[in-house]
């Protein structure tokens, strides 16, 4: 089976609107009925992520780590455990298109390192947004790495040693590994996840610290 894996530590502003469009990509047709089993982290959460959760057909798994490396490791541990062939990463602040896994696992690699798209610019300034693009390439071969959009097999997801436990940049650290290990990684603009560019974001250091970084002075 497939599996997806969601950190979130108070994310119920974000979080219902993650699970729905993961559960639409999980029916794609391409799948061919392939299950999908979609599990989120609860980490240190005190807020209604849960609830949010136990609406809809997903596995919940809890930590208290306040680590997002932490929280993926243990998501993709709990899913390789119980069968996956295949791990999906995204953030609980994302929207994935409904051909996500689809387009995934048509590249046919080891991992997919996918692009992602802002969905609201209007917490910046018209600048950020232009510095942004700028730096940013949308194009096959780019060299990106988001949380937000992998994808790994569970095979090479083991041999490169798993998300570490970091605070952010788990998702670079595990490239790297696969890397190092010769994994065949497809760079795609076809694979497009949209996230969030809130300023209250979780992992300091991680995608919303760059964005804020890009409203400095040069």
């Amino acid at each position: 089976m497939i599996g997806v894996v969601i950190p979130a530590h108070n994310e119920e502003r974000w979080l219902e609107q993650c699970l729905l469009s993961v559960l639409a990509a999980a029916e794609h047709p391409w799948l061919a009925g392939e299950p999908v089993q979609i599990m989120v982290v609860l980490d240190s959460c005190t807020d209604a992520s849960k609830a949010i959760c136990q609406r809809s057909p997903i596995q919940v798994l809890e930590v208290a780590a306040r680590n997002v490396g932490t929280a993926r490791a243990a998501g993709a541990h709990a899913l390789i455990e119980a069968g996956a062939r295949w791990l999906a990463c995204t953030d609980a602040d994302s929207t994935v298109p409904s051909d996500w896994l689809a387009a995934q696992l048509a590249h046919q690699a080891d991992a997919v390192c996918g692009v992602v798209e802002i969905d609201d610019w209007s917490p910046y300034h018209l600048q950020v947004r232009d510095r942004y693009e700028a730096a940013y390439h949308d194009q096959d071969g780019h060299d990106h790495i988001h949380g937000a959009n992998l994808g790994v097999t569970s095979a090479a997801y083991l041999l490169a040693g798993g998300f570490p436990a970091l605070p952010c940049h788990e998702d670079v650290h595990l490239v790297r590994a696969l890397e190092a290990t010769g994994a065949r990684i497809a760079w795609s603009r076809s694979v497009r996840v949209r996230t969030s560019a809130r300023l209250d974001f979780r992992a300091q250091g991680g995608f919303g610290s760059y964005l804020q970084s890009l409203s400095e002075p040069a």
